[in-house]
């Protein structure tokens, strides 16, 4: 890629290219990759003769109002070549003064920095958005056709463009037209751009695509495609079943009659951005945007430093488990979803009880589908569970937030943490996971269904669209054979504790229990770059009792004898002994103070392991 300190100057073919009819078009353009720059032409085809224009607030499945226009810039309105008289109602809102029988042209700039999968990037490596970030509304026509036109920049004649919308006419590196059947699937599919890696396979004859950004010499593409393959096919399988193997066969046989295919989207993308420190994906229709640490990438096997030895990354674990989890969300969230989202109101937030099921749900699937992909062994997989029982079990505000208030809260309390967050609120991923987790064993326990045979059975009430709580307790009534209204009212609309250890033990899981981390004991969440750092002070904790306070920095720790320098929370062992008290020494607001801190009694943490293979593998190896 040439890098030129000069605005890139934008291939002129495809811009001269008619545009099918739409409703509304986006001709979106590189306006200086070093100044993070976009620019966005969008023209309306009729407009209305107060014409409103919205860019929205925030992006579905990231519950928080982002105020995405807070980058728009430089807006300007003409038709037939003559400026219109535009003014800005709101933070998000332009209201143009048409004529009805021209088009309407409007243009701007987004200034585009943000890393994350929400929003929008744009540098000389990569250029990444979210529709939500760089098109604006418009309500009147909403529900109508949308095109997408992509310019090439000519100065990165390298970059390549990955998106899940479906083309109309397009260059070989991707770059052109591409169309969108209303606002909200255009929004609904991020576009990836730059010299990415690329790879692809085919799933139940559904192509899928995955696209690498920043990935090092060392990774292993065709590792990742296997793993993603497996992981994908497992879960068409979950979800469709035996209505999937009829259908192959059918295919196979040419009897099929026209019969269409269980899966519910033609083509899948996977963009992945692998950066220094980062993590995270935002799921969409027929795409999923991700970011990864570049060292948790899979490695390929030979290596001039090391070439005996070969082990992938703990952190590529996570990786698969993250495209689980946001592959599963295709279905669970995208398509069956609240239905107070059945239609997206842009501009507010939209509020719903169900993300314990949306998320939870998913939360609990992510791990296990890897389990039965066969990516990772019993072992792993409960490894990880620990992980999740010891999370919620760690956080004080279990006792204090329910987990359908958690939902309901979540663009105030769980997009917005501080330091009190743990006291107060609890993750609707972590408890919704292990409601999903209470749910499953109790049905199996019961031996009539299964969650797997619930999650297909929504899926076929709701005809894969929008869903209630009541509709879940309809499917386990005629499922399960009984009522499960009081167990959700226990497991989700209150703050008892979840019988996550009896149900594991009855499915040969053993539950074993060992000291917990030095800072779980204390009551604290801390940082350690440079001094010790308090973060978070839990509520009840021995640390809150001897007045530790987010926000100090913890020097020293004296007994009897002599004081000494804290550098790590680790050091507290190391330096007091057997005593059962020590001072310590903090700083705060510049000040320095003497806490009394009582040591307490060792606590305790899960660590699950497998007492009976057979039961265990009934569950785990189970997708009926």
């Amino acid at each position: 890629m040439k890098n030129s300190s000069k605005s890139p100057k934008t291939a002129k073919s495809v811009a001269k290219t008619s545009a099918p009819q739409a409703a509304v078009h986006y001709r979106v353009e590189v306006a200086d990759l070093h100044a993070h720059l976009y620019r966005v032409t969008m023209t309306v085809a009729s407009p209305a003769i107060q014409q409103m224009l919205r860019l929205p607030a925030w992006i579905p499945g990231s519950y928080l109002l982002r105020e995405f226009a807070k980058h728009l810039q430089k807006l300007e309105c003409r038709q037939g070549g003559k400026r219109v008289a535009a003014e800005q109602l709101d933070k998000a809102t332009w209201q143009a003064h048409c004529r009805p029988e021209l088009p309407l042209e409007v243009s701007y700039e987004v200034y585009a920095f943000d890393a994350s999968v929400r929003t929008a990037w744009l540098d000389a490596q990569r250029g990444f958005f979210n529709g939500t970030s760089l098109c604006l509304q418009v309500p009147e026509a909403a529900a109508l056709p949308h095109t997408l036109e992509m310019l090439p920049v000519a100065d990165a004649q390298s970059w390549q463009l990955a998106t899940g919308l479906e083309p109309v006419r397009i260059d070989k590196a991707g770059f052109g037209l591409y169309r969108a059947a209303d606002y909200d699937t255009l929004v609904d599919c991020p576009v990836e751009m730059g010299p990415f890696w690329s790879g692809s396979f085919e799933v139940f004859g559904v192509p899928h695509r995955f696209v690498v950004a920043g990935a090092p010499p060392s990774f292993d593409g065709e590792q990742l495609l296997a793993d993603t393959r497996a992981i994908c096919e497992a879960e068409m399988r979950f979800w469709h079943g035996s209505e999937l193997e009829s259908y192959q066969k059918e295919s196979a046989s040419r009897t099929k009659d026209g019969r269409q295919s269980p899966i519910p989207f033609k083509n899948y993308v996977f963009m992945l951005a692998a950066v220094h420190d980062g993590y995270g994906g935002l799921e969409h229709k027929n795409s999923t945007a991700l970011i990864c640490n570049r060292k948790d990438l899979p490695r390929l096997p030979r290596s001039t430093l090391a070439p005996t030895t070969h082990k992938q990354p703990e952190g590529y674990t996570t990786l698969l488990g993250l495209i689980s989890h946001e592959y599963f969300h295709t279905w669970n969230v995208k398509r069956l979803r609240p239905a107070e989202l059945a239609t997206y109101d842009y501009t507010r937030e939209n509020y719903t009880e169900l993300l314990w099921f949306f998320e939870g749900f998913t939360s609990y699937y992510d791990d296990l589908l890897l389990r039965r992909a066969k990516r990772i062994d019993n072992a792993a997989y409960l490894k990880l569970l620990s992980k999740t029982i010891n999370q919620v079990n760690q956080t004080p505000g279990r006792l204090v937030q329910s987990v359908a208030q958690s939902s309901f809260d979540a663009w105030v309390k769980y997009y917005r943490q501080d330091e009190n967050t743990a006291n107060a609120t609890v993750s609707y991923y972590t408890k919704g996971s292990l409601v999903g987790l209470c749910l499953d064993l109790t049905l199996r326990a019961e031996g009539k269904t299964t969650l797997d045979a619930v999650m297909r059975g929504l899926w076929t009430r709701c005809a894969g669209g929008p869903m209630a709580e009541a509709d879940l307790l309809v499917v386990l009534q005629a499922l399960g054979g009984r009522s499960f209204a009081k167990d959700l009212e226990r497991w989700v609309h209150s703050t008892k504790e979840l019988p996550v250890a009896e149900l594991l033990e009855r499915h040969g899981v053993q539950v074993n229990r060992e000291p917990d981390q030095v800072a779980q004991q204390l009551g604290l969440r801390v940082k350690e770059s440079g001094g010790l750092f308090i973060q978070q002070v839990l509520r009840g904790g021995a640390a809150e009792k001897a007045g530790f306070a987010a926000g100090d920095e913890w020097l020293a720790v004296q007994t009897e004898g002599e004081p000494w320098r804290m550098q790590a929370l680790d050091d507290l062992t190391l330096y007091t002994g057997k005593a059962k008290k020590v001072t310590a020494l903090v700083s705060r607001d510049k000040r320095l103070m003497n806490l009394q801190l009582t040591l307490p009694a060792a606590s305790q943490a899960v660590r699950l392991s497998v007492r009976d293979a057979a039961a265990a593998n009934k569950w785990l190896d189970s997708s009926s």
